[in-house]
């Protein structure tokens, strides 16, 4: 059912971004399957880089957001095989590469959470952690970790 709210929605998940040092991109341990912070990674390169609030606008950072949880959900599905096996996405933390001063890290994060609640409904409604930082890996405007609960 998930899998195939992908096709409506025409998103297609890419093959899971390789890590840029000594972890794995997601690991099942029981009935939670917990993604390595994800990057806004499209075709291998980086979709937003710099400061949001300066280099880059709240809407391409939300645009990030979207990205970077697509990368977490291929995370999940390289170790589960399919989405289908999700029952809940339980919480998102997104980091935001926040230019001085900037507050909006929630609006931020929408990119994130309105994608989740379109691909899996009820079962997308998570809690989450938006948070402001003062640099990200490569630069990226935005990285996202999730966790999932298994059937």
């Amino acid at each position: 059912m998930f899998e195939k709210r992908l096709e409506e929605l025409q998103i297609l998940l890419p093959e899971t971004p390789k890590p840029l040092a000594a972890y794995i991109p997601a690991l099942q341990i029981g009935k939670f399957v917990y993604t390595s912070g994800q990057l806004p990674m499209k075709n291998g390169v980086l979709a937003a880089a710099g400061k949001v609030g300066k280099e880059v606008s709240t809407e391409e950072a939300q645009n990030a957001a979207h990205i970077a949880v697509i990368n977490c959900l291929s995370a999940i599905k390289s170790v589960l095989g399919s989405l289908d096996k999700i029952e809940q996405i339980v919480k998102i933390t997104v980091f935001v590469n926040s230019a001085e001063g900037y507050t909006d890290q929630p609006v931020v994060a929408n990119g994130a959470s309105e994608l989740l609640l379109q691909i899996f409904g009820e079962a997308g409604k998570h809690a989450r952690s938006a948070v402001g930082v003062s640099e990200l890996p490569r630069n990226a405007a935005v990285e996202v970790e999730l966790i999932a609960s298994v059937k």
